[in-house]
């Protein structure tokens, strides 16, 4: 709930509080954001310095701006920490202070025009209508309480009240002083490849910036980033969590001032950015959404989840299974043909699958990367039936069909390109820099956006497309177009490619859309207000993965992260990994397969066919469930739980990220969620292990004239494999919270079906069920570890 008294503003969620005040002078003042308190509370919650000291500057109202903790500020008055806004008037005067005018509270949030947002059902927002100090521009804070989810967003409007246009160099969608309390900071940082690491640091006196300029939310540093007091863990501490609903260049700053104030803000990066606003105009920043818990990490992530699923997701995938999918890219690159897609899709289909995506290499021209990028017609060689021929074969067989497209950009080589040069984004004095051998098309031209509306929607209502996954290969360069000033250009440009996807999906919302961007280059909510799920790396090896989504697990639900089993060993690490641990982490996403089918020995296609039912049995769980995170493991474990919300049932994943070594230590499952008055069911995912794994030792075995290289050996490799890791016990809540031994891993010697043959990058998943009142433990009963 919102309310208000003698000038205090209170946004009040379940679990938290965030309390403004507007003070003597007219600023609005952060007075506290954390948990719940009463209104009663705020004054004694308010920092008011007394006495100014030094070089600090007076207002006449005796406040002194450099000491106040805001969530506003102007530059050029006082305060020298980071300032939020900075505009030049027509004069080029560029000091700037914004003063509490009026204020409204409004059921629901304030939609904005062309920039997507959180839903708002049962929502709140409070508008704090502002005026610069000495200037006819306005400045609207908008902050909408989202109270079952305890998110925050805040959003600023600003309105040029005069007759002069006004620049607007820097722009932040929210901005707010906190107190000290010895922070680091959470971020996700990487590259192609390498997407979504999460990075831990220590801040100090001074400014920390994360930012993105490549045009997208960028696989090198995500909008999304959290602040937490020491000592926090998953479980327990003080966190802070911001992110940004938008998907092009973007800015973040946490600045520690001398005097131990922690201001905190985040919009649209403002290098090469400048907007004119003219007379009568307005500007509206993205949303930005926050959250806060004394929950830890797991606390954190539990908001941002449900806000996520409930506020972001499109609504016609809410609460809805994604299909299991079959991608061809892995499996045969661009030399696609009719027959070779069948066949991929009915291997696909006799093992589970639900969905054959048909990636790229599709359309005339498309023998590589080096051309045919803008036109869609299909190739007739490789499609002689068309994509409807094909699209009707692959539902006969009783699978859905996908498409990959990539309509954001063009090759220089293609028809598009050759009729319409002027299509694309490039300067007009110098030579087109290349990004995979393409160019960006210029999104905010009328005339492409209609190209581009015509040629998806063309595919979609002509052919029975379930799901399109869209990809853009190419950070943004060359700024410069005829429609638009280049300083307006990259926000203009995702403008644009937001009226695209709604006058497409709008349209279509029974399509599930994919996001893609060379991976996870665009993983942000912008993108997921339209697409329920996003590409998160090109990396499929699982080692890789499990850091990938680790990552992104903090602020993002595993609905979202879109988790592909491959072919090992893997093209992009060369590391050999066993299938069950290429499944079990593929499993804590959206579950897919991208490898050759056709090339899978008897056992592996078992093993798949034992997957794809398991994943099917336990789908809305591992979509939708609870994600935890554990950090009571070493270095070389990782561990993940997936719970429903009533806590009486889960999947939970232990993997081993590093080489295995000799003599392991012991092992223990431990679930520290789960509710500790339940009893359980406790089982491990049937899994195998290949004969190949155990090399010579197999010459211990075999008969002598069999050796463990031979291709007898080989052949029954391929029709046969060792269960390993069997486990199932009745235990209670309790025991699950304090970790139970799990059976022992391979030590050099020695068979046991219980055994775990895990060996190098070894992983498994193991059910939680509760039991009916009345089948608790039994007494004497053990978990046959000893």
């Amino acid at each position: 709930m919102i309310d208000v008294q003698d000038g205090y503003f209170r946004l009040a969620g379940r679990e938290t509080a965030m309390v403004l005040h507007v003070n003597e002078s007219g600023r609005l003042e952060m007075v506290h954001y954390g948990g719940p308190v009463a209104l009663s509370d705020a004054p004694f919650l308010r920092f008011h310095p007394l006495l100014t000291y030094g070089t600090e500057l007076e207002d006449d109202q005796g406040n002194f701006p450099d000491h106040e903790t805001l969530a506003w500020s102007g530059l050029g008055r006082g305060d020298f920490r980071e300032p939020p806004l900075e505009v030049h008037f027509s004069d080029s005067a560029f000091t700037n202070e914004f003063l509490y005018d009026s204020h409204e509270i409004l059921e629901g949030t304030c939609p904005m025009k062309g920039l997507p947002s959180g839903r708002g059902e049962g929502a709140q927002s409070l508008v704090i209508h502002m005026k610069e100090a000495a200037r006819p521009l306005d400045l609207d804070l908008v902050f909408t309480l989202f109270p079952d989810e305890d998110v925050i967003g805040r959003r600023v409007r600003l309105i040029n009240r005069g007759e002069e246009p006004v620049v607007l160099d820097k722009v932040m969608s929210t901005m707010m002083d906190l107190p000290g309390r010895d922070y680091g900071l959470l971020n996700l940082t990487g590259t192609w490849n390498r997407e979504a690491h999460p990075v831990f640091r220590k801040l100090d006196v001074g400014r920390t910036v994360q930012a993105s300029l490549t045009g997208a939310s960028s696989n090198r540093v995500n909008p999304a980033f959290a602040l937490y007091e020491k000592g926090t863990g998953e479980d327990r501490g003080r966190v802070y969590g911001f992110n940004l609903i938008y998907s092009g260049n973007h800015y973040a700053s946490v600045e520690e001032s001398p005097h131990h104030f922690y201001r905190v803000q985040a919009g649209i990066n403002p290098e090469g950015f400048s907007w004119t606003l003219r007379a009568g105009e307005t500007f509206e920043s993205p949303q930005a959404v926050m959250t806060t818990t004394d929950r830890g990490f797991g606390g954190m992530s539990d908001h941002f989840h449900r806000f996520i699923n409930k506020r972001i997701i499109p609504e016609a995938w809410q609460d809805r299974d994604r299909p299991i999918a079959i991608n061809s890219w892995e499996a045969m690159g661009p030399r696609v043909s009719e027959g070779s897609l069948l066949k991929l899709a009915k291997e696909g289909r006799d093992l589970g699958m639900e969905l054959l995506v048909l990636d790229d290499g599709w359309f005339q021209g498309r023998e590589s990367d080096t051309a045919g990028l803008g036109d869609y017609s299909e190739d007739a060689k490789k499609l002689p039936g068309g994509l409807d021929r094909l699209a009707r074969k692959v539902r006969d067989l009783g699978m859905d069909f996908g498409l990959w497209v990539e309509p954001e950009s063009v090759n220089p080589d293609s028809d598009l390109y050759r009729a319409h040069p002027d299509y694309a984004i490039q300067s007009p004095d110098r030579t087109p820099i290349l990004g995979r051998h393409q160019l960006l098309l210029d999104l905010t031209r009328t005339e492409v956006q209609d190209y581009i509306v015509d040629q998806v929607n063309g595919l979609l209502d002509r052919l029975p497309i379930s799901y399109i996954k869209w990809d853009m290969n190419r950070h943004m360069a060359d700024f410069f177009s005829p429609t638009c000033p280049a300083g307006e250009l990259a926000h203009r440009y995702i403008l644009s490619l937001y009226r695209i996807l709604d006058r497409i999906f709008g349209t279509h919302p029974q399509v599930l859309l994919e996001m893609c961007s060379s991976g996870g280059n665009r993983f942000d909510l912008g993108m997921l207000v339209y697409a329920p799920q996003i590409w998160a790396s090109d990396d499929t090896d699982p080692v890789e993965r499990l850091t990938i989504q680790k990552g992104l697990s903090y602020f993002y639900p595993q609905s979202t992260i879109s988790c592909h089993v491959s072919a090992a060993p893997h093209s992009q690490t060369l590391r050999q990994t066993p299938l069950p641990t290429r499944f079990n982490v593929a499993a804590m996403g959206v579950l897919g397969y991208e490898l050759d089918l056709g090339r899978l020995s008897p056992v592996d296609k078992k093993a798949i066919q034992a997957q794809t039912a398991f994943y099917k049995d336990h789908r809305s769980l591992l979509q939708r469930g609870t994600f935890h995170r554990r950090d009571d493991l070493p270095d070389h474990q990782e561990g993940f739980a997936i719970l429903s919300p009533d806590r009486r049932e889960g999947v939970v994943l232990m993997a081993q990220r590093h080489l295995d070594h000799a003599g392991p230590a012991y092992d223990r499952l431990k679930v520290s969620q789960i509710d500790p008055d339940l009893s359980y069911m406790v089982r491990s995912r049937p899994q195998k292990c290949q004969l190949a794994r155990f090399g010579h030792l197999l010459n211990y075995v075999l008969p002598p004239y069999l050796k463990g290289d031979s291709l007898p050996v080989a052949i029954a490799g391929r029709h046969m494999a060792l269960d390993e890791g069997e486990f199932e016990g009745r235990m209670t809540g309790r025991a699950l919270h304090e970790g139970i031994f799990l059976p022992d891993q391979f030590k050099g010697s020695g068979y046991d079906k219980k055994l775990r043959l895990w060996g190098d990058y070894g992983a498994q998943l193991y059910t939680i069920q509760a039991l009916p009142e009345g089948e608790g433990e039994v007494e004497g009963e053990s978990n046959d570890n000893e």
